[in-house]
């Protein structure tokens, strides 16, 4: 059984998830929500955006679950949303750190991965060339990270 975030982040995607669904997933029970709920309300950012493969789904589920933990805030108050802004900023510093971009389909052109705009069968070969795995448990330990230190 997965104990940190960044382990249950790649259980969910080796379990067929996309992308922002595994990582936020990993925070649902945290974040005081049904992991059923957050499946279905992610669905759509997996490959950079309903397949553009653009914003990879990792960071975009990123900043889901900074707000999720930051709170909402008045629509005037905006030292609450430069706070949320200013650390979904950090969090895609970090990510840029390790992996040079966050553009899905850059992330898997470095890998030599087909960046097709239509979901593929998840297949041992699909697992095994694709660095989305690794994504998305840099996604989920940067979270962690960040959360911790606040």
């Amino acid at each position: 059984m997965p104990t940190s975030s960044s382990e249950k982040a790649v259980q969910y995607f080796l379990s067929g998830y996309n992308c922002a669904q595994s990582t936020a997933a990993a925070f649902a029970a945290e974040c005081g929500l049904e992991v059923e709920a957050v499946l279905t309300m992610m669905s759509g950012f997996g490959a950079g955006l309903g397949g553009l493969r653009e914003t990879c789904g990792a960071v975009s589920a990123m900043a889901y679950v900074a707000g999720l933990q930051m709170g909402a805030y008045a629509p005037d108050d905006i030292e609450s949303k430069r706070r949320l802004y200013d650390r979904i900023k950090e969090m895609v510093q970090a990510f840029v750190e390790q992996h040079g971009t966050i553009c899905c389909g850059e992330l898997l052109e470095r890998e030599a991965c087909q960046a097709a705009s239509n979901p593929s069968k998840r297949t041992p070969e699909y697992y095994a060339e694709r660095p989305c795995a690794r994504l998305v448990a840099t996604a989920a330990e940067i979270i962690s990270k960040i959360s911790t230190n606040l």
